[in-house]
């Protein structure tokens, strides 16, 4: 149990390269059964890590015993470890889904899917800012192989910009790491904390300069207006289960929002207290907007979830713009209900597109689809998901951010965007459903491929996952709302994590 934090970057990492490796790199089949193997044992290992931190509090691991802030750490806290157990979930049941075909149209599907958690699992888990950087451009790396992979004229073109636009925000990135780096003479990110409200005025410009350098660079990966416009065309044209994986990217972005903006320039940051809530506040709300006219004006299926994302993104922001408990809270339940629900939606449209021939999933008149009752209940699933209608865990997560909106300037603007926007979503889910499963020609497409018992598998373990947030929603609740607790306090997120002052936490 002592080595359990960094076991979320260890397994995928030995997992991904032994894949490149003999026996395991000549044989398909024993690439997906060791793979499959090794996200079982990883979920096993970030459950326990959960468990352990609910238990006993955060937990550092410092490499090569280097203390904080001079060596490496990770912190296992409630928050980084709830994400990790969701990213291997997440990624267990998307990598099932290539199993079944989609690993087979490129080469390494199965080490870099394992490279991407790892990067995402790291990022979660890191307690430095600058190896934040270092895990986003391993998951970025994997990223772009991913995306590309099956080939493609559309998939290249998205790869392309895809590319582009993250070199110009890893650069953004390291630039303001350097500026942050240069006034509070740290970067491990409690110590950040601790030293931030203390800088003097030139140098607390220069902080906020850096500061907002990163929050441009979160924004881009968390979608946040107007750096969303790459995401739609994005994920759409990647492969399903890739597809699938993405939909946890934008949260690593809202995640790092939430680790720098709120940990280290929230409430205790002097001069620089809350500095991101200016932005965030409009920017978030827009950001719904956007993803609400774009799913409106979506002609596929792929196309009106991508926009579901930003969305959701969107959602998240504002909890992130609130900067309380209870938003953060509410935050981290919805991103749990969203990452899911849309991960199982991108995996629907793929064998809907699939069965309905050259018409694929736009809103078209088509040949009617080969399993339309249990792709019908997949999709009504998702969409009441999505929507944030009752019985589904999208209604709990919407009623906790509206009820964490508290003051009445926070709800003049968080109820009717958030009320309107899912008003939007009902009408365009419901009109690519009637238009998906009901507007056909009557006959069914002879070569249209049926879903594998596989495919069904790791799309209803994503949709189950709706109903449970519910069954389960109290303890799920108290975790998230315990996460947020201990972000928003630095005596239990900053101080027990430094040495030099000591004051509780273990290590």
């Amino acid at each position: 149990m002592q080595h359990l934090a960094i076991l979320p970057i260890i397994l995928p990492l030995l997992t991904g390269a032994l894949l490149l490796l003999p026996p395991f790199s000549t044989t398909l089949a024993r690439q997906r059964i060791f793979a499959i193997a090794s996200f079982a044992v990883q979920i096993v290992v970030a459950a326990l890590l959960l468990i352990q931190t609910n238990d006993q509090g955060t937990t550092q691991y410092i490499l090569g015993n280097w203390q904080a802030p001079f060596g490496i750490v990770l912190v296992a806290d409630s928050m980084s470890t709830l994400l990790v157990l969701l990213c291997v979930f997440l990624a267990f049941c998307a990598h099932l889904y290539g199993c079944a075909g989609d690993d087979k149209e490129g080469a390494y599907f199965h080490p870099l899917f394992m490279f991407q958690v790892m990067g995402i699992n790291g990022a979660f888990l890191t307690g430095d800012a600058f190896n934040l950087f270092v895990f986003f451009e391993v998951l970025l790396i994997a990223s772009y192989a991913l995306l590309i992979h099956g080939g493609g004229k559309q998939k290249t073109q998205a790869t392309m910009h895809y590319v582009i636009l993250n070199l110009v925000g890893s650069s953004v990135f390291l630039f303001g790491l350097g500026i942050l780096y240069g006034t509070l003479g740290t970067l491990n990110m409690a110590d950040m904390a601790a030293k931030v409200s203390t800088l003097d005025e030139s140098n607390a410009i220069l902080a906020e300069i850096g500061a907002s350098m990163l929050l441009v660079v979160f924004g881009l990966k968390s979608a946040l207006l107007p750096l969303q416009f790459w995401l739609p065309r994005t994920y759409a044209s990647a492969s399903a289960p890739v597809a699938a994986i993405f939909a946890i990217m934008t949260k690593v972005g809202i995640y790092s929002i939430f680790r720098v903006h709120i940990m280290i320039f929230g409430d205790h940051a002097g001069e620089l207290a809350n500095m991101a809530q200016a932005w965030l506040w409009p920017l978030a709300l827009l950001t719904i907007c956007i993803g609400t006219i774009g799913a409106f004006a979506a002609p596929t299926l792929k196309l009106l979830v991508a926009n579901m994302v930003v969305l959701s993104a969107g959602s998240l922001l504002v909890c992130a713009a609130m900067q309380s408990e209870e938003a953060t809270g509410a935050a981290l339940y919805y991103l749990l209900h969203s990452t899911v629900i849309t991960a199982g939606l991108f995996l629907v449209a793929d064998i809907i597109s699939k069965q309905r021939g050259k018409a694929e999933d736009r809103f078209v008149r088509s040949k009617a689809l080969k399993q339309p009752v249990i792709l019908g209940i997949a999709f009504a699933m998702g969409a009441i998901g999505l929507v944030g209608m009752p019985p589904l865990s999208g209604f709990v997560g919407k009623i906790l951010i509206l009820q964490a909106a508290q003051s009445t300037a926070e709800m003049i603007w968080v109820w009717p965007i958030m009320l309107i926007s899912s008003l939007a979503a009902l009408i365009s889910l419901s009109r690519a459903g009637t238009t998906l499963f009901w507007r056909h020609s009557g006959g069914v497409q002879d070569d249209a491929p049926i879903a594998t018992n596989i495919q069904l598998i790791a799309v209803f373990l994503l949709m189950a996952a709706s109903p449970l947030l519910v069954l389960f929603g109290g303890p799920i609740v108290e975790i998230a709302q315990h996460a947020a607790n201990g972000l928003h306090d630095p005596n239990q997120s900053v101080f027990p994590l430094l040495p030099s002052i000591q004051t509780g936490g273990a290590q």
